[in-house]
């Protein structure tokens, strides 16, 4: 079975958007984006919320995404995509299926399915809703080295405690840190005696 990872870029006060919906303190370099370029060759299918698709739909068929980043443009162009989304009427990005209900129906399908890793990118409601499933196998957490003060927290709308543990660190020049976590599904202990 392949894995689903989430992958987002949060401020170290665990913003993922600061107040006003901006993400321009998102410290994107050359080691950062052969980092995405390797991990992008490691995924064939990109799940995203309405938001995030949106945003991501408006800019990497640009000339200017072209032009100035044409390897994760070209890739993020040809990936198959799904959005989730129940107010989305067409999804009109290259390769890209709008999905409206049965998340955890569609998803474990995907997963069931051969293939590299499948990546949600950004979309918080959506990954709310996916863990709470108890669908995603790894989360990619990018702190960037930013306090914001105000913002999106990147868990809102998380109604329940998820345990997580480390398995990996990565450390960038820029000041950035990749924690690599999965999830701590303990067993729950059945007593008899209780």
């Amino acid at each position: 079975m392949r894995k689903i990872y989430m992958f987002d870029m949060t401020t170290l006060d665990g913003f993922f958007e600061g107040p006003q919906k901006e993400i321009d303190w998102h410290n994107v370099d050359k080691e950062f984006n052969e980092f995405t370029e390797h991990q992008l060759n490691e995924t064939d299918i990109i799940l995203f919320g309405r938001v995030t698709y949106e945003l991501m739909a408006r800019y990497w068929p640009t000339e200017y995404a072209i032009k100035n980043d044409p390897i994760i443009a070209d890739k993020m162009n040809v990936i198959p995509k799904i959005v989730f989304s129940k107010t989305l009427e067409k999804a009109d990005w290259n390769n890209t299926r709008l999905i409206k209900e049965n998340i955890a129906g569609e998803v474990s399908q995907l997963k069931h399915q051969p293939g590299k890793d499948i990546a949600l990118f950004g979309s918080s409601n959506l990954a709310a809703t996916m863990i709470q499933l108890e669908l995603i196998d790894e989360y990619r957490m990018m702190i960037n080295p930013v306090i914001l003060g105000s913002g999106t927290s990147v868990f809102h709308g998380m109604s329940s405690r998820h345990d997580l543990k480390l398995i990996k660190i990565k450390v960038f020049h820029s000041g950035n840190i990749l924690l690599y976590y999965q999830p701590d599904r303990k067993e729950q202990l059945s007593l008899p005696w209780v």
